[in-house]
């Protein structure tokens, strides 16, 4: 079966305080994007990758997709409004026989591992979506007030979301809706169970300067342990 990656980088780099959108700042010398695309690269050989960018940083994407080595195999395309519209682009690359991987641009610290994890869940369960245990002590906030939730039930979702092309496209012909934050979600309204698999803690997703900060440590201890 056919492997595809839909990547989405349509941030912007408004809370990093930065002159570009975060996914082109540098990370250890190499654009933050570029991480993301060699960890799906060299996961699986045959992986094809749609890169979802905005309209006007299109030919950056190009010159970060020529920096992986494997151009060929990075198709890009137009953003939309939201990440549902974004996804849905990309989508429309996809053959209707594949397993796709949704991931945001900036989890940059995804590794090999944990693609290779998701792909074995969905293809045993349909789908699979990295999540990690909430350790901080949890609050639900509403109109009424607020109270405590048991951390233990509580899980922090991460990408990247994993299904098959038949189930996404299917679930993306429906209209748009506020409620939709991720592809767990829109799946989920088609009656299908969202399976859990684990996910990795170092699999962060970047918007603030801290988590560069943090990114560049992590980055820093994986080269000195290769």
């Amino acid at each position: 079966m056919e492997k595809y990656a839909v990547i989405v980088a349509g941030g912007s780099g408004q809370r990093m305080g930065a002159d570009r959108p975060k996914q082109f700042l540098l990370l250890r010398g190499r654009p933050m994007l570029w991480h993301t695309l060699t960890a799906f690269l060299s996961a699986f050989d045959d992986l094809q990758i749609v890169l979802v960018l905005p309209t006007d940083h299109i030919e950056e994407g190009k010159s970060v997709a020529r920096l992986t080595g494997a151009p060929a195999r990075i198709q890009l395309v137009t953003g939309g409004r939201t990440r549902y519209h974004s996804v849905k682009n990309g989508l429309e690359a996809v053959p209707g026989d594949a397993v796709v991987f949704v991931h945001d641009g900036v989890r940059c610290l995804i590794t090999p591992g944990l693609i290779h994890r998701c792909y074995a869940a969905a293809l045993e369960k349909g789908n699979a979506i990295p999540a990690v245990a909430a350790t901080d002590t949890v609050r639900l906030a509403d109109a009424g007030g607020n109270k405590q939730v048991h951390r233990d039930t509580v899980r922090l979702i991460q990408t990247p979301q994993t299904f098959f092309s038949a189930t996404l496209k299917t679930a993306f012909e429906r209209d748009y809706n506020d409620s939709f934050t991720d592809e767990a979600n829109v799946v989920e309204q088609l009656g299908i169970a969202i399976h859990l698999v684990e996910g990795e803690t170092t699999n962060i997703k970047i918007t603030s300067p801290i988590d560069l900060l943090l990114a560049e440590k992590i980055l820093e201890k994986r080269e000195a342990g290769s």
